[in-house]
């Protein structure tokens, strides 16, 4: 019996310990730990000497560091190497991570201009390839023109779309801020703007932009049940365009309509509290309907604002002048 029992035990052993055998060959084996920082500057060793492709796949793997300046410089590097590689997608992907981690640093906003620009330019010669008769073509061709200065020529193109395409919605509209923009020789920029607005919307009824400069033009003309029909239809399109609210304030307040101005314009000087223009018409409302302290209230909040736009423009100009003095002062030394 003490035989059977060592037999059986022994067994239970032999097995037990077959089983922790096959159990430790069934545990994967630990992968290899990256060192971030390391591959980090490998990878940018690879961007520095040319070889963007393989410091891309390195840079896109590796994770994170703990040292801020090496993930900007790998950033900057991945953005620089996706845009040689053609790797649009990578190259936003990056953009994207800089701006969010180092919003206001100058090398990442330099980088992102450049690499939209970059991105633009290859996409927007892609569709001149590709589709040169497409309405979108004629449309960038046109934006172009609007750029150059070339108002008849940029006309001409929109009116092609217009034609060609006619319930392409945004033609008018862009038409329309071309005539407004453009030196009005004729007189008659407003009227034509107002037709292709109202062509427009047409096309597009919920264009809250078109609504927007319908409200403008019949505001300018002291047309103001009609603005304020705009105005409002555009606030209901697009509660966020803040613009809107003063301009529907503003006719409300001109029709004498007081106590209607002063739920726009507040809405307005909570979305847009710096500007002076906002707090003025609000305080004009508050003291029509005889509300005096809140009218005190804005009169100085719109000093306040109309001040510091003041010294905003005395920085700026001083800014300026800077690099021209520093010139100036490098100039004798040049002589030498």
């Amino acid at each position: 019996m003490k035989s059977i029992l060592h037999a059986g035990s022994l067994t239970l052993f032999v097995v037990s310990g077959f089983a922790n055998v096959v159990a430790q060959a069934q545990v994967p084996p630990k992968a290899a730990v990256v060192d971030p920082a390391a591959a980090a500057k490998e990878s940018l060793s690879l961007a520095e000497h040319g070889k963007c492709k393989e410091a891309l796949q390195l840079l896109r793997k590796a994770p994170r560091t703990a040292n801020k300046d090496l993930n900007l410089k790998a950033g900057v590097a991945t953005v620089r190497c996706a845009i040689n590689l053609d790797q649009s997608e990578a190259a936003a992907e990056a953009i994207a991570l800089l701006n969010r981690e180092f919003p206001h640093d100058p090398e990442v906003l330099y980088v992102t201009t450049h690499a939209y620009s970059d991105l633009s330019t290859k996409a927007s010669l892609e569709l001149a390839r590709t589709a040169p008769d497409s309405y979108q073509a004629h449309e960038m061709n046109a934006e172009a023109l609007e750029m150059q200065g070339k108002w008849d020529d940029a006309t001409k193109e929109y009116q092609a779309i217009t034609k060609q395409y006619p319930t392409v919605p945004g033609i008018h509209f862009r038409m329309a801020r071309l005539y407004l923009s453009k030196p009005d020789t004729e007189g008659n920029a407003g009227e034509k703007a107002k037709k292709e607005l109202e062509s427009e919307l047409e096309i597009d009824p919920k264009n809250a932009a078109a609504e927007y400069l319908l409200g403008e033009l019949a505001r300018e003309v002291n047309q103001r049940d009609e603005a304020i029909g705009h105005f409002s239809r555009s606030a209901k399109l697009d509660p966020s365009f803040a613009e809107v609210f003063l301009g529907l304030g503003m006719s409300y307040v001109s029709a004498g309509r007081f106590t209607e101005a002063i739920q726009p314009l507040e809405t307005y000087v909570k979305m847009q509290p710096g500007n002076p223009a906002g707090h003025y018409q609000l305080a004009v409302a508050y003291s029509r309907t005889g509300r005096m302290e809140d009218a005190k209230r804005e009169a100085a909040l719109q000093k306040a604002t109309a001040a510091k736009i003041e010294q905003e423009k005395e920085r700026n100009a001083d800014a300026a002048q800077k690099p021209a003095a520093g010139q100036e002062a490098q100039k004798p030394e040049l002589r030498r």
